[in-house]
């Protein structure tokens, strides 16, 4: 890695060196997916974030434990009822087919997005057990009371011994002024203080059996447990999307201190949220759309469909951090910006550095040297895609010189023309995570290599005829000729 990586910690809210706790491994979690309805693109943009941050960091020599949960608890209520449940009931399914059905297609969204899959992913059923063991320990701690079945975390107790609000900023004085009196509230202390377990209404589908009552864990455990399961009481990076900061987040530091003396993560990394045409992106504005809209086209915003690395380009295009606006004039902008990388790709894996009668130019080199390290610098600052993604588009003018003869292969010299391709196929592929695809349509070319086969062989041209059979035959495909028609087939 070439200089200091520097992140921006939620935590202190200020840039930071990045300094993993035992280097050179980094433990990451990440808050995963509600596996109750289809992945949206907040989500998409939260998880490509993390997995160029995951990539980097392997890049950089970092041994990466990279920790994903699937939260599949029914404990989110949608107007009183669990979200869960009541996809169960309108489809009648049993709740965790509903869980399955939604974390497949959660997958199959990543896949298509090129997105490397976590070294470990939890689920919240699969770790009830701890769950109750840090409630208890909680309730040991005197942070946590029982009331009337539920068990609840006491926000004035801890705040007492530890500052609550610290990572969102957040006075707990304001919070309480703040604060509406709600159904369901009465069998608080406070109504800051957060559900640990939830004693479970009669129709209440999701339940399991405790001292307390039949009931299920609060939301905001089941992170805690997971990520001081799998990374330990401390560890490096804890990320999400800038709507978990509060109360999700700052409910995890204080269970994680609570129980443990101490806050989890050292650095709390936060995605920001989408818009569109400079609207926020709702379901109630009708401005919303599914990942597989955005590729097919089908949506009443949208000209037409773009390819799964185009997007992933234009999600690239901005800061994790920053607002990220769709519109068709970007999206536009970004299927060409990808074509551009994607092109001097193809091209720099097909070219080798051959000696030629180029005479070395100083210029050259330290123009090449610098934007290669300029591609570290721009990941450094905080993981800043956009500014890497400028360098790379420099970096394909001199790869586009090359292959045309207007720069030659020894102004430059073998070793800075190894480290360009090194840097460029590095970045874009290994950290950026873009692939080079297509929308050519294969089986027209076949169809139109056939239509040769038959010219040729009606004019009797056989040279050409078998040339054009042992070459398709090469690639699988056998041609069958048939009285009127020549048809083909995969070869057996």
């Amino acid at each position: 890695m070439v200089g200091k990586l520097k992140v921006f910690n939620s935590l202190t809210r200020k840039k930071e060196d990045f300094l993993p706790l035992n280097p050179p491994y980094v433990g990451m979690y990440v808050c995963g997916p509600t596996v109750y309805s289809n992945v949206h693109l907040g989500n998409v943009r939260t998880f490509l974030s993390f997995d160029v941050i995951s990539r980097y960091l392997r890049f950089c020599g970092y041994k990466v434990r990279y920790v994903r949960n699937i939260t599949d608890v029914g404990h989110l209520l949608d107007s009183g009822e669990d979200k869960i449940s009541k996809k169960a009931k309108l489809e009648n399914l049993e709740p965790m087919e509903i869980v399955q059905m939604y974390a497949n297609d959660f997958h199959e969204v990543m896949a298509t997005f090129n997105a490397m899959p976590p070294d470990i992913e939890p689920s919240a059923i699969g770790h009830l057990m701890e769950q109750l063991v840090m409630i208890k320990d909680l309730l040991k701690n005197g942070f946590a009371y029982e009331s009337n079945g539920s068990v609840y975390f006491d926000v004035e107790a801890y705040n007492k011994k530890h500052p609550y609000g610290i990572l969102s900023g957040r006075k707990i004085e304001d919070l309480i002024s703040d604060t509406r009196d709600l159904d369901g509230q009465e069998d608080k202390r406070s109504p800051l203080d957060f559900a640990l377990w939830k004693k479970a209404a009669p129709e209440h589908i999701m339940r399991w059996e405790t001292e307390w009552s039949d009931g299920f864990p609060g939301w905001h455990l089941e992170c805690s447990v997971m990520s001081t399961k799998y990374l330990g009481e401390e560890f490096d990076i804890h990320g999400g999307g800038m709507d978990l900061k509060f109360p999700h987040h700052e409910c995890e530091i204080a269970q994680n201190a609570g129980t443990h003396g101490k806050q989890g993560a050292k650095y709390w990394l936060h995605t920001n949220m989408l818009t569109v045409n400079g609207q926020k992106m709702s379901k109630s504005l009708g401005n919303s759309f599914l990942p597989c809209e955005l590729i097919s086209g089908d949506h009443e915003l949208l000209d037409r469909g773009y390819s799964p690395m185009t997007i992933r380009f234009f999600m690239m295009q901005s800061h994790y951090a920053s607002t990220l606006d769709f519109s068709n004039d970007a999206l536009e902008a970004s299927r060409k910006g990808y074509i551009r990388l994607a092109n001097g790709m193809r091209v720099l894996k097909e070219m080798e550095w051959v000696e030629d009668d180029g005479q070395t130019d100083q210029d050259q080199v330290d123009q090449i040297l610098r934007l290669c390290d300029d591609c570290y610098h721009a990941m450094n600052d905080d993981f800043n895609t956009a500014l890497t993604i400028g360098h790379l588009f420099n970096l394909v003018k001199k790869i586009n010189s090359l292959h045309t003869g207007h720069l030659k292969f020894g102004e430059i010299g073998n070793e800075v023309f190894d480290k360009m391709k090194q840097t460029f196929i590095g970045f874009t592929e290994d950290v950026l995570g873009l692939k080079i695809e297509s929308d050519v349509n294969y089986e027209h070319l076949l169809q139109t290599i056939l239509e040769e086969y038959k010219t040729a062989k009606f004019n009797r041209d056989f040279d050409k005829v078998d040339k054009l059979r042992a070459e398709l035959k090469s690639e699988g495909i056998v041609v069958k000729d048939m009285k009127d028609k020549v048809e083909w087939a995969f070869e057996e």
